[in-house]
């Protein structure tokens, strides 16, 4: 551009104009903008938030203490006991997840064989103290109970990329 056509365009205002124009043909399309937290965008079913516990559809806990999970976190996050029961087989007594450690890879949802450990869709989950992000089993299985129909449909709806 020549020094003419600069002088010109900046002694008559062009740019301004420009930009102008392009503020008005804005102002009337539709707004792309949420109202968060009334309003919430789509989230990928491939989502890691919140951890939970699941249940079986008859209500026992599907984590049978392989401990794969404990072993491939690796944040060491992950804290179970557990113990045999009458039929031989084994449950979890403790299975806490220290929140603050965790740096969400997703790692103990693959490993678990039984699909029992899964980062859910919630993303709100704000706490006033850290005591409040150590998660028990209860609080863990009342994740899983809370949210069972999202994760089921998350989990199934993956199903063809695992």
């Amino acid at each position: 551009m020549s020094f003419f056509t600069r002088a010109i365009r900046g002694f008559f205002l062009g740019d301004i104009f420009k930009g102008l124009f392009l503020t008005f043909k804005y102002m009337f399309k539709p707004k792309v903008t949420l109202n968060y937290p009334f309003e919430k965008g789509p989230i990928s079913p491939r989502f890691r938030g919140e951890h939970a516990l699941r249940r079986y559809p008859n209500g026992e806990e599907r984590c049978i203490a392989c401990k794969l999970c404990e072993a491939i976190c690796p944040a060491m996050a992950i804290t179970i006991e557990a113990e045999e029961r009458e039929d031989g087989s084994r449950r979890t007594t403790r299975y806490d997840i220290d929140m603050t450690k965790c740096i969400y890879c997703g790692l103990c949802q693959e490993a678990c064989p039984v699909d029992a450990i899964v980062e859910g869709p919630n993303f709100e989950f704000s706490t006033e103290s850290r005591e409040e992000l150590y998660y028990t089993k209860e609080k863990l299985l009342a994740n899983g109970d809370r949210w069972e129909a999202q994760i089921a449909r998350n989990i199934d709806v993956d199903s063809k990329y695992r």
